[in-house]
């Protein structure tokens, strides 16, 4: 039997589902987001493609949030029905047993206001947990102290602007979540902020707007009490730039900073059969080590991921063939290497391949001091066309009837994928115009 065991989410849209008394994690999904991937890219092989979403008509083709979620309950309807789902439920570890024997894992059942101890026995694990429960903040001088103190928060929890009307705000980052952050803040706070080590990579669009400052990487934040006229005292964030110059009186810095793959529930046998954690904060460059293709624990292949590629063009469809994948896998009908030293051999040549492209980067950018944080081992990137062709090969030598209905990576639906950017671009102008014609009137 499969059961996949979920931990409750904080849903933006819903609260249905929620066991009384369980807790909640923050999603870095919230109310009025709108996604930067076309429903094909978003649809699951052998299920019926994502609906093309209302707004198309009016030039703007990418699903909101509420019709991603919609079609995720579809997909996730009949497991829930043969009880392959179990919510409300939190995985505490999932420990390797000596000799092959499987994996012990130890949840918590929250019901009646309180929660029930499990420990199960399973044959083989898939963690699937992606990346977002680990926000990455940046080392900057300052900013544990910006934590500590509420002033510095992470877009993992943004749920909307309105909180920060009339605020002076500093934005971390220019991928996507720093953008959209700042182009919502952009119309309530009082000033923004947006602080950028570089230029727009092209897959993150946005638009210039006059009420966003664009300012140099902060080299050191600090924090000071001012009194207000009123006689009542407020903590406000000064941060020092790299450019020498200092934007003071900040309310709040928001970090559009990332995520990190840290699955720290996982416990496996070390080479004297003593439990370890899998990762740790000192594994450099900071992945989930000893994995064969992003999937298989090279070290003992009943341990798979899904989901450790901390971004790619297509996050849906690679999820897609990469489990597809695993299940003929773990079934027989796709072999694979069955020698740790060989399972090895697919992360040290990516390690090496991004590196090299790293030194590149660097070499080719003389005000450059650090290569962009996409190059690196978990962001497919340019890679994911190799990457995602070779596993669908495979799956279509094991199951050529699955060859039509398994979305096709090659250099023509790359320059589709590609494309999305611009059109992202000319829907955000679409709907900017549309606001300012509905004020002038």
């Amino acid at each position: 039997m499969l059961v996949e065991c979920v931990r409750y989410p904080d849903n933006p849209l819903t609260t249905s589902n929620t066991a009384p008394g369980a807790p909640r994690w923050p999603s870095p999904a919230y109310p009025g987001l709108i996604g930067n991937v076309l429903p094909e890219f978003l649809s699951f092989s052998s299920f019926p493609p994502f609906p093309k979403p209302e707004s198309t008509a009016a030039g703007q083709p990418f699903p909101s949030l509420s019709e991603t979620h919609a079609y995720l309950r579809e997909f996730a309807s009949p497991l829930f029905a043969r009880g392959c789902i179990r919510l409300n439920t939190e995985v505490q570890s999932v420990d390797e047993l000596e000799g092959g024997r499987g994996w012990r894992v130890r949840m918590r059942w929250y019901r009646n206001a309180g929660y029930d101890e499990v420990e199960e026995i399973w044959d083989a694990v898939v963690v699937a947990v992606a990346f977002y429960d680990n926000p990455v903040f940046p080392p900057t001088p300052g900013v544990d102290e910006l934590r500590r103190k509420d002033l510095g928060r992470h877009a993992q929890g943004w749920r909307g602007p309105e909180e920060y009307e009339g605020q002076r705000i500093l934005v971390i980052g220019n991928a996507n979540s720093g953008n959209d952050i700042a182009a919502q803040l952009a119309p309530v706070a009082g000033s923004v902020f947006q602080s950028i080590r570089r230029p727009n990579f092209p897959g993150f669009p946005s638009l210039p707007d006059s009420r966003i400052a664009r300012v140099a990487p902060v080299k050191e934040y600090t924090v000071r009490t001012v009194d207000s006229l009123e006689g009542n005292s407020r903590q406000v964030v000064d941060a020092h730039l790299t450019d020498q110059t200092v934007i003071r009186d900040l309310d709040c810095v928001l970090f559009g900073t990332g995520y990190l793959p840290f699955p720290d529930f996982i416990n496996v046998l070390d080479k004297q059969d003593k439990l370890a954690p899998l990762v740790s904060t000192d594994t450099s460059p900071p992945r989930v080590p000893s994995l064969h293709r992003y999937i298989l624990y090279a070290y003992n292949p009943s341990l798979a991921f899904v989901g450790t590629a901390v971004a790619c063009y297509t996050p849906f469809t690679i999820a897609d063939i990469c489990s597809t994948w695993l299940g003929l896998a773990w079934s027989g009908a796709i072999a694979y290497p069955t020698d740790a030293l060989a399972l090895l051999e697919f992360e040290q040549a990516r390690l090496e391949a991004v590196a090299a492209g790293r030194r590149q980067m660097e070499a080719g950018s003389p005000n450059a001091t650090e290569a962009s944080s996409l190059v690196s081992y978990g962001v497919l990137g340019p890679f994911e066309e190799e990457f995602a062709s070779a596993l669908r090969e495979e799956v279509v030598k094991a199951r050529p009837e699955l060859d039509e209905v398994l979305l096709r990576w090659n250099p023509k639906t790359t320059a589709v994928r590609e494309a999305m950017f611009d059109m992202k671009r000319a829907a955000l102008e679409r709907e900017r115009e549309r606001t300012r014609a509905a004020v002038a009137r």
